[in-house]
């Protein structure tokens, strides 16, 4: 077994390699750039070697300063965790011919799946299903658009090299194609470098299913299960569940015969992934097709760890070190369900554009890494950041994975939505409530998931989760009391009112443009005229308080719901968090209100004749200048934020009066890149 091992990566994954190693015995190295000096993962590890600035094209991407880190420490084997380096096969080369083991699949498996034209072409040939499409060269646009024509729309097109999302267009006519096969280039050349591109066949009312294959190198290869990764917000996944609430054992026996009959064929050993699309328009399962071999770890492998209680990492390490494989096929099972839910920072209440800065606040429901595979009590935190750190724009915005464990799906998505319920991030914006709202989405329990899921449910984007008066009324009972206390604080602190004077109890409280009556007395709260039940804790400045509402004041009453509310103190009252919505809270005494209802609502100013920058970015390319006219729709600018080109259009007809940026120029959330008239 290895003494000493080297990750060639950051953030929650090199935290995690560190936390499977050193339950081994096995020292660990980090490596780290300028932005991530003081990160968890940095601190964590037994030692850590600094190999540059932040970009990862200048640190971890240059396979020169793995191996040089490696020579410094004495570090025997490099876990390559998932992106940068893990499925570059000359990196592989490289460290072999230093003498240096790589914790990962040989570099032939590597070579045949990381290319996803060579790699349908092998699949082909082991008897798997593939998508139909165009797997050679593509010479230009022209001929993109003539292999469209051919296959039949929609289509995706996909960079070779491509994954995580990245490089990847869907196109439902010819203007999608002509469009979108630069840009698609241009993405698999930035992120992958590799501008090759590929077109196929869009599979209709799609599902993403994926199974967990882990190999040794004595000729032993096992599947893990299937995950389903269905819903996904612009090819990124976004929740992860195993197993998968369509997938039978009969399409579980032949999606896994046909992963394991891939991986022999290429001699795979260590942990990967073979990933499926499947039409969820057809009953029987019987429609699925290959999409792609990962031939690394995968971002939601604690799903498949948590059902099956097998450490991908552990195992990953022990077959590099040339260790068997101690299971046969059939001992492989199911023990109950697992979700996980990736936190990222960006705002789904504008569009969900990539969100950078100061965690000035993050708190998990449970401390991350604590605990077994299955975390504490059911819930699970992976994470790479720590409160006070920065989400840079040099890296993917993922914050955490929340994953949460049960006998049960009904069970784990509860377990997931308390889960959120509990997780505090001020600074920056986030998709918990989304992430909320999807656990509780009543087409989410069913079952009925596809690619689609997010497009189909939130075509006009997301403003909150569906709010029940139930929620509504705990919300301004807890209002009331926090304003009471609030007020008793800040009587006690002057001094000046006497002890006699009492802080007042009668409130109304404005949630989402409705007045409700709140009253604390010696029998209670009540919430216009309805008496209200809660237990909680609060002290004046909490930012957190978790509820209990019961449907009496008897002493032996069950709770009949629970919630954790998220706090931030307004001039006028609070921004409550619960359940998957923010609610702007307004808190006045009865008299205070009925003068605020006089007061003048202040109007927004006019930005429709600004293009702003939607979110902090790069400033690719500008399509108009001074003087054009434009069309409602038209493209005017394209802004590169983590890795992804956003186009920004025209929402009117104009003439571009003035243009306040220049290509290549760094922006920041609202810079005026031009204005109309």
């Amino acid at each position: 077994m290895f003494k000493k091992i080297l990750i060639a990566n950051r953030g929650e994954i090199a935290c995690r390699v560190i936390k499977t190693a050193r339950r081994m015995g096995i020292a660990t190295v980090a490596v780290y750039s300028d932005a991530d000096a003081r990160s968890p993962f940095v601190r964590q590890a037994d030692e850590a070697v600094h190999i540059g600035p932040s970009p990862a094209s200048e640190s971890y991407l240059i396979p020169e300063k793995i191996i040089a880190a490696c020579k410094q420490t004495g570090a025997e084997a490099v876990h390559p965790g998932y992106g940068f380096l893990s499925e570059r096969a000359s990196f592989v080369e490289a460290l072999e011919a230093e003498g240096i083991a790589f914790i990962g699949p040989p570099v032939g498996a590597i070579a045949a799946m990381g290319d996803k034209i060579e790699s349908k072409k092998l699949a082909k040939e082991a008897g798997v299903n593939v998508v139909p499409g165009f797997v050679g060269e593509i010479r230009d646009t022209e001929h993109a658009v003539q292999i469209a024509d051919d296959i039949g729309y929609p289509v995706m097109m996909k960079a070779s090299a491509g994954g995580g999302g990245k490089g990847m267009r869907l196109a439902y006519s010819e203007k999608d194609v002509r469009e979108g096969f630069e840009a698609t280039k241009r993405e698999g050349l930035n992120s992958f470098g590799d501008d090759r591109v590929f077109i196929e066949k869009f599979i209709e009312d799609p599902r993403h299913i994926e199974i967990q294959v882990l190999g040794d190198k004595h000729g032993t290869v096992l599947y893990l299960n299937e995950r389903e990764c269905s819903i996904q917000r612009r090819h990124q996944k976004v929740v992860e569940e195993a197993p998968s609430p369509f997938v039978t054992p009969e399409m579980r026996r032949k999606m896994g015969e046909q992963a394991v009959a891939l991986s022999k064929a290429v001699g795979y050993h260590s942990a990967g992934t073979v990933e499926l699309i499947v039409s969820g328009a057809d009953p029987t399962g019987e429609s699925f097709y290959f999409l792609e071999m990962n031939t690394r770890l995968q971002v939601e492998h604690p799903v498949t760890e948590a059902i099956t209680g097998i450490d991908l990492v552990e195992w990953m390490i022990r077959v590099a070190a040339g260790e068997a494989l101690p299971w046969a096929q059939e001992e492989i099972g199911i023990d109950g369900w697992a979700i996980e839910n990736r936190i990222y920072a960006e705002d789904p209440y504008r569009g969900f554009l990539p969100s950078t800065g100061r965690l000035v606040r993050y708190r998990t429901p449970v401390e991350a890494w604590a605990g077994d595979l299955r975390g504490i009590d059911g819930v699970r935190v992976d994470s790479g950041v720590q409160e006070g750190g920065e989400v840079s724009i040099f890296y993917d915005p993922m914050i955490a994975k929340l994953v949460t464990w049960a006998p049960t799906r009904e069970e784990a998505a509860d377990l997931q939505v308390a889960a959120l319920d509990a997780v505090e991030l001020d600074g920056l914006g986030h998709n918990v409530d989304f992430l909320s709202a999807l656990m509780q989405h009543p087409r989410f329990r069913s079952g009925g998931l596809t690619t689609g899921f997010i497009a189909e449910e939130y075509p006009d984007g997301f403003e909150g989760a569906e709010t029940g008066e139930r929620t509504i009324g705990v919300l301004a009972a807890v209002a009331g009391v926090i304003a009471t206390a609030d007020a008793d604080r800040a009587r006690r602190i002057s001094g000046q009112l006497g002890e006699a004077q009492l802080p007042p109890g009668d409130w109304m409280v404005r949630i989402a443009g409705e007045d409700h009556s709140v009253s604390l007395g010696e029998d209670g709260i009540t919430v216009d005229s309805h008496k209200v039940t809660l237990a909680f804790d609060y002290t004046p400045g909490d930012r957190m308080v978790h509820v209990a509402l019961y449907d009496s004041d008897e002493d032996d009453a069950e709770a009949v719901a629970r919630f954790g509310i998220r706090l931030q103190p307004s001039r006028t009252g609070y921004r409550m968090t619960t359940h998957g919505r923010s609610h702007d809270v307004r808190v006045l005494q009865p008299r205070h209100a009925e003068l605020a209802r006089h007061m003048i609502e202040k109007v927004p100013p006019d930005t429709s004749k600004m293009l702003l920058c939607p979110m902090p970015g790069l400033l690719v390319a500008l399509h108009v200048g001074e003087g054009d006219a434009v069309e409602a729709g038209q493209p005017l600018a394209t802004v590169e934020a983590m890795k992804m080109e956003n186009i920004l259009r025209a929402e009117k007809a104009g003439t571009v009066a003035r243009v306040n940026a220049a290509e290549g120029e760094t922006l920041v959330v609202d810079a005026v890149i031009l204005e109309l008239e």
